[in-house]
């Protein structure tokens, strides 16, 4: 795999109808510099607002992947991001005068051609890998669907698909060399559908540029030749279609044997995209979709974004540690005497943080709380809660230095047991809710085991210049 990040040496452009609108549009590709990533750009809109292409920005995945930001969208991305990713380009713009990326013969090949004409330009910075060292999992229940990543030093993906249906049977494929198979292997498999969906795929407004140059389409109904005219003209299919013998319509030559589950793969690599960073992962799929890849895309995005933020406050790697003091100094704006956290040892992207405080003889409180019988004050320990849950929090955004977490409620407290000298306080502190500038916190903390105090907070995201009445 390439050390060092690409983009294209020189603009290239394409044209055509989108594949469920019907639109025409010419999409250039262009260059773009270091770290920029992957962004559309609708040049037709007032503007021209940008959408990068990663997981929070996918507004849709009704037969296919749209992103969008407000009233900006492109559908269909799926086929233009397996392109560029399967090249390894990691910083390119896309321009587009229209909502949806041409389909032109329902693979990834054409944006491949035109791509590799544009040339390629390495960069100086390194490429951004986000490295699988532990098994990240998908499923779904109702679908049997399947998806896992395992930690491996290269980049694979292995795919099954078994629709029950002996039209198509179980079929599987694995890429295991991306510079060697993608282009050959992958990037030519063209889209799918069966017989019996395009009716219904019509009656929903898609496929309004779909035909049979772009798609292949499997029998899996039988149908006479008044049937066959009627959904032609339905549809707008140009030419006469038959049910042929091959068991596709039109009797369509496939380009592969197991052409419909490499497109399959070609799917996923391209929802996979929106992680946001190329990977190194053994990738396994059973029965994959748009909805799962994107639910899976979004799961392994969270883990990449939390292992930048770890990386950006925690220089030393500890085993057992996420932040150490030095850490939580960078990300807290709190200081001695009032620091009431010494390291978080667990951390959960949006969901969970655990920290823990060791508590000594030494704190400044116990001298006069209580002479004789020093005991933490309960309020402390809820300020100490409460700053584990302040870096839970300060992590979910792009940049934490400029917020400022401040607590407007706290809610069903229960003290159980006393804090003292000696002690070691485990706090787990869960998000409840999030909203765009309050969130929910719910609460524990423990020591050696046993619940000392619980509690609910509500608090408060603000920039650090707002004022403190706010």
């Amino acid at each position: 795999m390439l050390e060092r990040q690409r983009t294209i040496a020189k603009d290239v452009s394409i044209s055509g109808r989108g594949l469920h609108t019907g639109t025409c549009c010419t999409m250039t590709f262009k260059p773009a510099g270091e770290n920029c990533g992957i962004k559309f750009v609708r040049t037709d809109l007032g503007g021209n607002p940008e959408i990068p292409a990663i997981a929070e920005n996918v507004i849709d995945i009704s037969r296919g992947t749209t992103i969008g930001i407000g009233e900006a969208k492109v559908h269909t991305v799926e086929h233009v991001l397996a392109a560029i990713v399967g090249l390894q380009i990691d910083n390119i713009t896309i321009e587009l005068d229209g909502m949806e990326p041409p389909i032109c013969d329902g693979s990834a090949m054409p944006y491949v051609n035109i791509l590799m004409e544009a040339g390629f330009l390495q960069q100086e910075a390194p490429k951004d890998y986000l490295i699988i060292d532990e098994t990240v999992q998908y499923h779904n229940e109702e679908g049997q669907i399947d998806i896992v990543a395992l930690p491996l030093d290269n980049f694979r993906v292995t795919v099954m698909v078994d629709y029950q249906n002996p039209a198509l049977g179980s079929q599987h494929s694995g890429l295991f060399d991306l510079e060697k198979e993608f282009v050959t292997e992958f990037a030519p498999a063209r889209t799918f559908s069966f017989l019996s969906e395009i009716e219904s795929l019509a009656n929903r407004g898609l496929i309004k540029g779909g035909s049979l140059d772009n798609a292949v389409v499997i029998v899996d109904k039988k149908m006479n030749d008044d049937e066959l005219v009627e959904l032609s003209q339905k549809i707008g299919l140009e030419g006469k279609i038959t049910i042929g013998s091959t068991g596709f319509l039109n009797d369509k030559t496939l380009r592969f044997r197991n052409e419909p589950v490499r497109h399959k793969l070609l799917d996923m690599m391209g929802d996979l995209a929106l992680i946001g960073a190329p990977i190194k992962a053994q990738i396994l799929a059973a029965r994959p979709g748009h909805k799962a890849n994107v639910e899976f895309a979004k799961q392994i995005r969270k883990l990449y974004q939390q292992k930048k933020l770890v990386k950006k406050y925690q220089f030393v790697k500890t085993e057992g540690v996420v932040f150490d003091t030095d850490a939580i100094l960078r990300i807290l704006p709190h200081r001695y005497p009032f620091l009431l956290v010494d390291k978080i040892v667990h951390l959960d992207f949006d969901k969970k943080v655990v920290g823990v405080k060791s508590v000594t003889i030494n704190e400044p409180f116990f001298p006069g709380h209580f002479p004789g019988q020093p005991i933490m004050p309960g309020v402390l320990i809820l300020e100490a809660m409460a700053q584990t849950g302040g870096i839970l929090l300060l992590n979910s955004f792009p940049d934490p230095s400029k917020k400022l977490v401040m607590f407007m409620q706290i809610n069903n407290v229960k003290f159980r047991k006393p804090v003292k000298p000696g002690d070691q306080i485990v706090m787990e502190v869960e998000l409840l809710n999030k909203r765009s500038k309050t969130a929910v916190l719910s609460a524990k903390a423990y020591v050696d085991g046993l619940l000392t105090t619980e509690a609910e907070f509500m608090a408060a995201i603000v920039d650090k210049n707002e004022p403190a009445e706010k």
